[in-house]
């Protein structure tokens, strides 16, 4: 099977006679299937600094902080002149993801957020545009007068990062720029802990706009936790907010923990699934975990060994589609675990971007369902509602081959002209 996007190859999908499509007829369909994301845009500055420099301008290691403008610019400028900046990219959660998303299917994703009213060449917001994937679609951003964001990524000696955020004109979205028709159309809704994080700024009720939009159109919201400082200091708010609209937590284990108070991290996946549908909590050197719910006459055993954890035989039904709860008459739980592709790179380059990545992959195939749905709605792959295409199990193994790339590179962004996944592993892989 591969997976929709306007590719040269031909899409075959496992149907029997009675939603079988003629090989004559083009899969591809007149209605776009497509991502919606909102992003604070912003530029990610990679920067190799000591314990000392960080604490001469006050900066807490390992968290995520807001620094005002000038002390950002300050920092900017004497690493500049040590030359100590490894790198300038377009950054962002979201935008990373939406990226990648776009540069996998091949297809359109649809940003929101502001950029600079005034855009010049060579300029942070001209670079943003220029690094960033042509299909991801910019017509709905909104114009502001002031500067581009910027996200610094201090990496010390010991491999820790730690961010400083100057806010530049990032939280200035207003409800207004919100296009209902957009979000409604969309086959999901991509949204962050930080968008969130500052009850009283423009973005945070254009943000809640967009996701009570999405609620009522029943498109999938997803959420990605962000930091584990910020889920930390609005605990509370975040659970009852993802309880009430959330459908994907992607998080990793420190925000995982943040959130539910356990630090295992199949528990701390249950945890999560008491409040949204399906999980992904990536684990660093450990790899990573899906976590969903399934009807129990859906459910699929898993053809590999069963392996216990915290949980007894967890993975017995990996190869099961996740489904959200509600559509679930008897709803099991369902996990699934991976290693790192082959170990992990041979020498990790970055890891600022690799949960983006994966996240990037599972969007993908949830989108992938949804095309599918609309080319070859007979099929039995839609006997039941599904939020995603494939099995967990091989959501994982797609998710975590997307991460290693962006592992052994220096930008948190997946390189233009990636291998679909199939021609980008062997066989052996696949049939693990």
């Amino acid at each position: 099977m591969k997976f929709p996007g306007k590719r040269k190859s031909k899409h075959y999908f496992p149907v029997e006679e009675l939603g079988r499509v003629s090989f004559e007829n083009s899969l591809l369909t007149e209605k776009s299937v497509y991502i919606t994301g909102i992003d604070q845009l912003l530029v990610d500055i990679e920067i190799d600094i000591s314990d000392e420099l960080l604490e001469k301008y006050n900066v807490a290691k390992g968290q995520s902080q807001v620094l005002s403008d000038e002390i950002v610019e300050s920092i900017y400028q004497e690493c500049k002149a040590k030359d100590l900046i490894l790198g300038e990219f377009a950054g962002g959660a979201v935008g990373n993801t939406l990226h990648n998303y776009s540069t996998l299917s091949d297809d359109r994703s649809v940003a929101l957020g502001t950029i600079c009213e005034n855009i010049k060449v060579g300029d942070y917001a001209f670079k943003y545009i220029c690094t960033t994937s042509s299909k991801v679609d910019f017509n709905h951003l909104q114009p502001v007068k002031g500067a581009m964001a910027r996200a610094m990524c201090f990496v010390t000696p010991d491999k820790e990062r730690t961010f400083a955020i100057g806010k530049g004109i990032m939280n200035e979205l207003s409800e207004s720029f919100i296009p209902d028709d957009v979000i409604k159309n969309s086959s999901s809704l991509l949204v962050t802990a930080f968008l969130l994080r500052d009850e009283k700024s423009p973005l945070f009720k254009a943000t809640m706009k967009a996701v009570k939009i999405a609620n009522e159109a029943s498109v999938p919201v997803v959420f990605a936790l962000g930091t584990s400082f910020l889920i930390e200091e609005k605990r509370e708010f975040f659970i009852e907010f993802i309880r009430k609209h959330v459908n994907v937590i992607a998080t990793n284990l420190d925000e995982a923990t943040a959130l539910s108070g356990i630090d295992d991290p199949l528990l701390a996946g249950e945890f999560c699934l008491e409040l949204a549908d399906l999980v992904l909590l990536t684990v660093g050197p450990r790899g990573l975990y899906l976590c969903s719910w399934v009807d129990e006459e859906n459910a699929r055993e898993t053809k590999d060994l069963l392996h216990s954890k915290s949980i007894p035989e967890y993975n017995a039904f990996e190869y099961s589609r996740a489904q959200m709860r509600s559509d679930c008459k008897k709803p099991i739980k369902i996990y699934t675990h991976i290693n790192p592709f082959m170990g992990g790179p041979v020498k990790i380059e970055n890891t600022n971007g690799a949960g983006d990545a994966a996240l990037s992959a599972l969007l993908h195939d949830m989108s992938a369902n949804a095309y599918h749905r609309q080319c070859v709605p007979n099929s039995p792959k839609h006997g039941a509602r599904y939020l995603t295409y494939s099995s967990i199990h091989q959501i994982s193994k797609y998710a975590n081959r997307v991460s290693y790339e962006v592992l052994k590179q220096r930008s948190p962004r997946l390189a233009h002209g990636l291998p679909t996944k199939e021609e980008s592993l062997d066989e052996s892989y696949w049939e693990l």
